[in-house]
């Protein structure tokens, strides 16, 4: 695994159940210890008290304290990360807040639903203020409007200058929220980089014209990847690199005799893009 997270960016980390996204989180956590190999953090050895002081984090499975309330719950996480009584009391409410939680601060956990343990449990990893987010599927347990909630405090996380490295199977959580992504496969980077450069990589045009005949069609591979040809229909499917391509794509149809009635540009989505490289082993 050869993986580096600049600092202030949004890090999406994927990979389908069993890629190893989980241990990898814990080995940078010092929580499980690797058999070869090394990291840092902040560029400290990982591991380390120096590397963890500056992280944040929310394992996707946990259990908190259900006799604790949220106010209790958040200053015995602050405590633990060396905050004074005062800098915790100061700071509670206001974390509460940002989470959607602030009318509950004196609510016991045993009292939360599943969505709002979730949100106290994101409150617990922004106690400290890190400069580090480690969230492991934090918003698995929301609904569509705590989902957008989450999304606009990691946003705002981000526009403060905040790194948060994202482990999620909601992917268009994921493409809304970050920057750049790893999609990982058992245990190795199949790809990474910035979102917008990989999802560019792929464009696929709908194409609906008549009097398309074979030889046309087959022609038109010369552009990108032909599919889906429906000669009742008149439609087709293009697979295009390049979008600047399109007018000459589309020129040639015209003079193969063909009449066009529309090309339907579709950019290829985090999910699509994430399907096509793990089903291809795409290194």
């Amino acid at each position: 695994l050869d993986l580096r997270v600049e600092a202030g960016e949004g890090f999406g980390f994927l990979g389908r159940n069993g890629a190893g996204k989980t241990t990898a989180v814990m080995m940078l956590l010092g929580c499980v210890a690797p058999t070869a190999g090394d990291a840092t953090v902040f560029g400290e050895p990982i591991g380390t008290p120096a590397s963890r002081s500056r992280v944040g984090f929310l394992p996707e499975k946990f259990r908190f304290h259900e006799f604790l309330t949220a106010r209790e719950l958040l200053m015995f996480h602050g405590r633990l990360a060396g905050m004074s009584r005062q800098a915790c009391a100061a700071r509670i409410p206001d974390v509460l807040d940002l989470v959607g939680l602030g009318d509950a601060i004196d609510k016991q956990v045993r009292e939360f639903s599943k969505g709002m343990q979730q949100r106290v449990g994101l409150g617990q990893a922004l106690i400290a203020d890190p400069d580090l987010l480690v969230l492991d599927e934090p918003t698995s347990a929301l609904d569509p409007l705590g989902r957008r909630d989450v999304r606009d405090v990691l946003l705002r996380l981000k526009e403060q200058g905040k790194t948060v490295f994202l482990n999620s199977h909601l992917l268009s959580e994921v493409e809304l929220c970050c920057d750049r992504v790893a999609v990982l496969d058992h245990g190795r980077v199949l790809r990474q980089g910035p979102i917008d450069e990989l999802l560019h990589s792929v464009m696929r045009l709908d194409i609906r014209a008549d009097a398309l005949t074979p030889s046309l069609v087959e022609s038109l591979a010369s552009y990108g990847s032909v599919e889906g040809w429906e000669e009742d229909a008149g439609t087709l499917r293009v697979g295009v690199g390049d979008p600047d391509i399109i007018p000459d794509l589309t020129r040639a149809l015209v003079a193969g005799g063909a009449d066009v009635h529309s090309i339907v540009p579709h950019r290829e989505s985090l999910e699509e893009f994430f399907v096509r490289v793990v089903q291809d082993g795409d290194a």
